[in-house]
């Protein structure tokens, strides 16, 4: 029996057609790689959230919470480095929300935010770093994270300088005697560096903070 022969116009059919499937393949490759190559970098992007521990978890006590757009409560952790978190928290974000929940309702309140590691904490020479500072908060404010009193030091956003290392940005809720008339001096005003927190708290009788927190963030 004669071997079978294909008529020209099928073969003319036929090679294009194997062309075409060979693009295919090729164009179902690369798609699938592609999707690999995205996975990846959403992976290299995921969000880890650390929590202090040692010597910086100390500082937490009193279940005071510090509540920023996004993060939530940052008290006890390291801010991520995805989604440009530590620099928003730098250059874009407000004032946090302080909440203390076990705020009793009929006293008020002092806030005070500091850097204790102006310019690093390796060489602190400018501690304390004053970067917020309020009285008379009410305790009902005070509870729902309201941040509202007199204002001595207005927010003043976390910016550690590059090549420092890690901050702490640490805050501290103390109870304020009652018609107790708190100041800065002359001197304080001029500088929220190099501030002596210590003699502040001793000079307005605060006595010991009844919450503390804080969190690390670095250069972004």
């Amino acid at each position: 029996m004669p071997p079978r022969t294909v008529p020209q116009e099928a073969r003319s059919f036929t090679f294009p057609l194997l062309a075409r499937m060979k693009l295919l393949v090729t164009c179902l490759f690369l798609i699938g790689l592609s999707v690999i190559v995205v996975q990846k970098a959403v992976a290299s992007e995921e969000c880890i959230f650390e929590k202090l521990d040692g010597e910086d978890a100390k500082f937490c006590r009193g279940d005071l919470e510090v509540l920023y757009p996004e993060l939530g409560d940052v008290g006890c952790m390291y801010i991520p480095r995805c989604n440009q978190y530590r620099k928003r928290i730098s250059k874009e974000w407000n004032s946090p929300n302080v909440r203390y929940q076990k705020a009793d309702r009929n006293k008020h309140y002092v806030l005070i935010m500091v850097d204790p590691d102006a310019p690093s904490r390796a060489n602190p020479k400018y501690r304390y770093w004053r970067h917020w500072l309020v009285t008379n908060i009410r305790g009902t404010d005070l509870k729902t994270g309201k941040v509202q009193g007199h204002v001595l030091t207005d927010y003043i956003r976390p910016t550690p300088p590059s090549h420092s290392g890690y901050h702490r940005y640490q805050f501290q809720i103390y109870e304020q005697l009652e018609y107790e008339a708190i100041s800065l001096s002359t001197e304080e005003e001029a500088s929220s560096g190099s501030w002596d927190m210590e003699s502040f708290v001793d000079q307005f009788q605060l006595g010991a903070p009844v919450a503390s927190t804080h969190f690390l963030t670095e250069h972004y």
